[in-house]
């Protein structure tokens, strides 16, 4: 297992286009694909949650600390409006009517969480092809919004099958079609605690961005709470043979250390890694003693800078009979402080943060999601230095 800690370097930002060769495109992953069937060769102080911003205040005072052109939206929060029946309403509905939504709240940035919407929508209810992505493309150009990333397919089997590859070349061909930078999953590299779980993972992943490399797209994991759990790899070993104490090193710490800066990239979301910071400050250490270790999300980011670029901008109200210590709420509505974070984490220009809210859809208000993304919207734009 090589170890990756050095600095990674800039992207060399390979731009796409709607009208891309397929032939071509396909070749430029056909030379690491080839080789990846085989199996593998085995700061600061934290920033505790604060009060956020209201959406309108801070407008029109001090510097934009999210760039106008930066401010996204995961689809995942109007799911319920994409996939509605547009003709069963004269709300918003299939992903053209939602772009369109979403463009005259201010967004520029969309983030996929699939391409299935009603079937009575325009293109009907699969987009997930190559002729379906040149229809969604259009359709962002139109209402001067770009693609960021996609929640969507990464092969859980390892090593990799011929038909996982095949798979996998084919989301990369939709996400350049659709112009994305970015290629991603909403789940964590492993449900694991233990390392050699975490190393297989990281082979895999190594492989899968290196492919997505070659076709000029950065690979990305979007991580949750449990990832930034501290890795059992030491002690006593339980009946199976297994770590049972921690030397104090985080999951996903260890996975930024063991994974290519220049082919694995990450995608933080904020209110879980708040979550995180409520549930995971101790450990047992490898003399069985307790420890605190208190964990700071924008540190983690400065530590890792060009490995995030980026967020989810979910929010959260205190909620301490809960276990996560937080339940979501619109975004600017919350308490936890997005100001403070994202001045610590710095470089507006390259992160790009995603509004989401999990439970935005309602089974009694229809239009709640696309409310709920207009004031997430407000929040997002408030927020100054």
């Amino acid at each position: 297992m090589t170890v990756y800690n050095d600095a990674p370097g800039t992207d060399s930002g390979l731009r796409r286009s709607l009208g891309v060769s397929r032939r071509r495109f396909l070749s430029t992953c056909t030379a690491a694909a080839a080789t990846a069937i085989a199996a593998p060769a085995f700061g600061a102080s934290p920033a505790f949650a604060q009060p956020a911003a209201r959406p309108g205040h801070g407008h029109g005072h001090g510097q934009a600390l999210v760039p106008a052109d930066k401010r996204g939206i995961i689809l995942y929060t109007v799911r319920d409006a994409t996939g509605r029946d547009p003709l069963s309403t004269d709300l918003p509905s299939g992903f053209r009517e939602v772009f369109k939504q979403l463009a005259r709240f201010g967004y520029r940035q969309v983030e996929f969480a699939g391409y299935g919407q009603h079937a009575n929508a325009p293109g009907g209810s699969n987009l997930q092809t190559v002729e379906g992505a040149k229809l969604l493309r259009s359709w962002l150009d139109e209402y001067g919004l770009r693609a960021q990333g996609n929640h969507g397919f990464i092969p859980s089997s390892w090593p990799l099958s011929q038909s996982d590859l095949d798979e996998f070349k084919r989301h990369l061909e939709i996400a350049n079609i659709l112009g994305m930078e970015h290629m991603g999953t909403g789940g964590d590299p492993t449900g694991s605690a233990y390392r050699a779980d975490w190393d297989v993972a990281a082979d895999k992943w190594n492989t899968l961005g290196r492919i997505a490399r070659r076709a000029g797209i950065k690979l990305y994991t979007h991580n949750h709470d449990a990832a930034y759990g501290f890795l059992l790899d030491g002690g006593p070993l339980d009946a199976q043979g297994r770590p049972t104490r921690s030397s104090g090193v985080r999951k996903l710490e260890y996975f930024l250390e063991v994974t290519d800066p220049k082919a694995v990239w990450l995608e933080m979301d904020v209110f879980w890694a708040h979550v995180a910071q409520y549930k995971f400050h101790t450990y047992t250490a490898l003399d069985g003693s307790q420890q605190e270790n208190v964990f700071d999300p924008a540190a983690l980011v400065r530590r890792n800078n060009k490995r995030y670029p980026l967020f989810h901008a979910k929010d959260g109200v205190a909620n301490t009979t809960s276990g996560n210590g937080y339940d979501m709420v619109p975004f600017g509505t919350g308490v936890i402080d997005y100001r403070t974070f994202f001045s610590r984490v710095g470089q507006a220009q390259y992160r790009n943060p995603m509004v989401e809210q999990d439970n935005a859809p309602s089974s009694t208000d229809p239009a709640q999601s696309l409310n709920h993304a207009r004031i997430g919207y407000e929040g997002i734009a408030a927020l100054r230095r």
